[in-house]
Order: structure tokens, then C-alpha cells, then sequence
């Protein structure tokens, strides 16, 4: 599979880079923290171009895409910006004399991430996090979120499936009892740290309390999490992995005694980060409505923006 050779500077790079102000390149401080090395080689198998073209390097597309949900642009958008802002440039490893990828080799190669390689990647970066001693391990948060679909909702008297979406169904938050037609985040969050320690995506019908086991694979220390996880089968799966309870106690057809309220009031509290998450997501990362028409490209764009927030988290846990 042929490659595009990128990267190579010329003098006008040269020159540019005099211009400096002394300002902190926020791009730059990250790019340095992170061992791209080992995404480069999970990314390697990957050739995202037209038949017979040569395909620009993985990284450089994946570096692009990072660079996409910091800054919430479109494809075009991100098109565009690669091909005038210099500090884009230099984070994907481009030159002043490359040309840059156009929004369809971008859409191409984001279709080509679809897959289990999302979930090696952020393992990859998750294993640096861990290394450079990020990674508390106090606590893990569970819970998750409605999002909703890209299609439109069906109506009352039509069918429960739609068309262009044939995957997104209606679901239920369990604390306020509200529809949601769509899918669900599910999060798994290290206390202390903030970090996404694991990401499902499902149909938003499918019960916090059955994705619950895939989430507490990579937990440590208390697993907190709110009512709708309250069950035997979980509190059962969580002593036998070493883990302790932090689940929320549901009434289940009796009033709860007042130490278990004010144990809820606690857990509560300490549950905020994951809230926190929650909301970064949907505001600044708009990722409030789903983008794609499959379960698999949003769980690629789940899984983008859970890589993209560690990432920045990275760099603010560094520098403090």
C-alpha cells in the first residue's frame, strides 16, 4: 500500500517557525507528553484512500480527527483549517509544501477506525496515563447517558425503529423517567483523576446494570454508581473481582432506612465528576445528538471524543 511522504521541511518551514511569540503552544506541550509511536503502530494496518492513490499516514489522519473534536469542526471545516492554521500543521506532522487531506479522505478514513481498533487505542493511551502515574485507582464511576439519535424520532403511530437509523431505539433514564429515542454512553471514570477508563455505546433501550460488567473490567477501589445499578448480581460480580460497593440503594417496594438515605446523599456527591463528563460531552464536545446512521460510526465518534478528553486531561493534570 503506498504512503504519502509528509513531514519533509522546506525553508519557508524554516521561516515560519522564527515567527514565534513566546506564547505556550497548547498543541505542542500535548504532542510531546504522548508516545504516538505506539498508536502509529495500531494505526499502520489502515489505507484510507481512493484505489490506486497513495494514502496519507495514519497518524496524520488521526492526529486530524483529535484535532476535529477539540475544536468541533465538520469535515469540510477541518479540511480547511489543515490547510491554513499553522499550529494544525505542525500537530499532525505536515509541512508547509504538503497538501492536506480533503474532507473525503477524512470521512473515509474515520469509516475505516469502525471496529475493536477504537478500543485497542484508548487501552493504548490508558496504558500511558497509567504509566505516567495519572491514574489514581481510589475509585471508578459508572453510569450512563441518553444521546439522542441523528434520525428522526419516530411518531407515536409509526413503527419503534427508524429507517435511517435501524439501531437507535427508545430508552428510559431511570432517575427522571424520561424517553430518549437513540443510544446510550455508558462511562466508566477514574475517581480522582477524572480520566475515561472504558466506553460502551449501546441501543438506548439496553439496562445500565447489563453493560455494567464490560465497565468495571479495568475498575479499582470503590465502584460508585447510582440506582439503576442496584442489583445482587452486580454487588455479587463486584466482591468477586475485589471491588467495593459504592452502588445506590433503590426503595424496592419499602422506604429506605435513614442510613442508607444519607449513604445515597454521600455517593451522590462523590458521583459528581461523572456528571461532569457527561456535560463536557454534550456541550462542548456537541455530542448532545449522535452525528453517524450505524451504532458502529457513533461508537467511533464516542470513543474519538473519550481519547480527545483524556487527552486534554492529560495535559492539565501536567501542567498543575
Amino acid at each position: 500500500m503506498p504512503r504519502r511522504r509528509v513531514g519533509q521541511l522546506g525553508f519557508a518551514d524554516a521561516a515560519v517557525s522564527r515567527r514565534g511569540n513566546g506564547g505556550v503552544d497548547a498543541l505542542a506541550a500535548l504532542d510531546r507528553l504522548v508516545d504516538w509511536a505506539a498508536f502509529e503502530r495500531l494505526l499502520d494496518p489502515i489505507h484510507a484512500a481512493r484505489r490506486g492513490e497513495a494514502a496519507y499516514p495514519p497518524l496524520v489522519m488521526f492526529k486530524a480527527l483529535l484535532l476535529q473534536k477539540w475544536h468541533g469542526l465538520s469535515d469540510p471545516a477541518l479540511e480547511a483549517a489543515l490547510s491554513d492554521r499553522l499550529s494544525f500543521m505542525r500537530f499532525c506532522g505536515l509541512s508547509l509544501e504538503d497538501k492536506t487531506p480533503d474532507h473525503t479522505t477524512l470521512w473515509r478514513f474515520r469509516e475505516a477506525l469502525a471496529g475493536e481498533r477504537m478500543d485497542h487505542l484508548l487501552a493504548e493511551l490508558n496504558r500511558q496515563l497509567e504509566a505516567a502515574g495519572l491514574v489514581v485507582k481510589a475509585g471508578t464511576l459508572i453510569d450512563a447517558s441518553l444521546v439522542t439519535s441523528a434520525a428522526r424520532r419516530p411518531r407515536l403511530d409509526e413503527a419503534q425503529e427508524s429507517p435511517a437509523d435501524p439501531q437507535a431505539r427508545f430508552g428510559t433514564s431511570n432517575e427522571r423517567g424520561r424517553f430518549a429515542f437513540g443510544y446510550k454512553a455508558h462511562v466508566a471514570v477514574d475517581q480522582g483523576s477524572g480520566l475515561v477508563r472504558a466506553l460502551v455505546l449501546t441501543p438506548a433501550n439496553v439496562q445500565e446494570v447489563a453493560v455494567a460488567p464490560a465497565l468495571i473490567a479495568a475498575a479499582a477501589g470503590t465502584v460508585l454508581a447510582d440506582r439503576g445499578y442496584d442489583s445482587e448480581g452486580l454487588r455479587r460480580e463486584l466482591a468477586a473481582r475485589g471491588l467495593q460497593d459504592g452502588i445506590m440503594r433503590r426503595r424496592r417496594g419499602r422506604d429506605l432506612t435513614p442510613a442508607e438515605t444519607a449513604r445515597n446523599h454521600a455517593l451522590s456527591l462523590a458521583r459528581r465528576a461523572v456528571e461532569s463528563l457527561f456535560g463536557t460531552m454534550k456541550r462542548t464536545y456537541r455530542l448532545g445528538r449522535m452525528r453517524g446512521f450505524t451504532q458502529s460510526r457513533n461508537a467511533v465518534d464516542l470513543t474519538l471524543f473519550a481519547i480527545a478528553f483524556n487527552l486534554r486531561r492529560w495535559r492539565a493534570l501536567a501542567a498543575a
